[in-house]
């Protein structure tokens, strides 16, 4: 090693600080990732995403998986079981990837996130066309049909008069003794085919939820029904269609 006399020294200094002066001040504004939230959807394919097979008991088995140029889901779509005087059953597409929002139709299906969750908050961004019909699903049981699990009702104008903002009382479950206390009914806050925003905060038994800011439901439920599970989201019946431009949670630590 070559030792440094001083004038050496003073111009690697000079040097170093006219680097720095042009060099970008660090960012002053936290991004999303600073504040915590975890994107589940890329904007761009179903990575992180599965699907049931088959979806629900309309559907055959055997799901298909639509792919783009690089090899990534950018589709889910199955072929429905044949009719009872032997008429094959048509394929349809149930989600895909359009204008880098998922979108979500035709008969009854549910698309899972890998993540599994205990306490979070859980937050989209969606819109749902008239007469349409969805649900944001959480702590939920990775299976076809309805699956096991909590849901917030995504509804503005369907034939449900639960609405969006509600904890669904699944009849299922000792939920539907609370119906009065978990949902919104007739109105919901927002149109059809208008962009909201629906969070979920899930703490042990205490669920939240909040519909463009507003709280609409804040129950402790005493059977403590779910406890861990995917985040879902749901298409419920043909003629629904569901828009999601962000779906993204935030870990509560205990």
């Amino acid at each position: 090693m070559v030792p440094l006399n001083r004038t050496r020294v003073a111009i690697l200094a000079t040097a170093l600080t006219a680097t720095l002066a042009l060099s970008p001040a660090p960012r002053a504004t936290a991004t999303a990732d600073d504040e915590g939230w975890v994107p589940l959807f890329n904007g761009k394919d179903f990575t992180g995403w599965k699907i049931p097979d088959p979806p629900s008991g309309q559907f055959k088995k055997g799901v298909k998986e639509v792919k783009n140029a690089d090899g990534k889901v950018v589709g889910f779509a199955a072929q429905l079981k044949d009719g009872k005087d032997g008429t094959p059953g048509k394929e349809v597409t149930l989600w895909q990837i359009k204008d880098g929002m998922i979108v979500g139709g035709g008969p009854a299906s549910h698309i899972f996130t890998d993540v599994e969750a205990e306490d979070f908050h859980y937050r989209v961004e969606a819109k749902i066309n008239d007469k349409g019909n969805s649900g944001q699903y959480f702590r939920a049981r990775f299976e076809g049909g309805f699956p096991p699990g909590y849901e917030a009702q995504i509804n503005a104008t369907g034939a449900d008069a639960i609405k969006t903002g509600s904890l669904y009382p699944d009849g299922r479950t000792k939920l539907g003794a609370s119906r009065k206390e978990i949902t919104v009914m007739n109105t919901a806050a927002h149109k059809p085919d208008e962009f909201f925003t629906q969070e979920v905060i899930a703490q042990g038994n205490h669920i939240q939820i909040l519909v463009n800011g507003k709280k609409t439901v804040d129950f402790k439920d005493p059977n403590n029904t779910y406890t861990k599970g995917h985040f879902a989201l749901q298409g419920h019946d043909p003629g629904s269609v569901m828009t999601f431009r962000k779906v993204e949670y935030k870990p509560i630590k205990k």
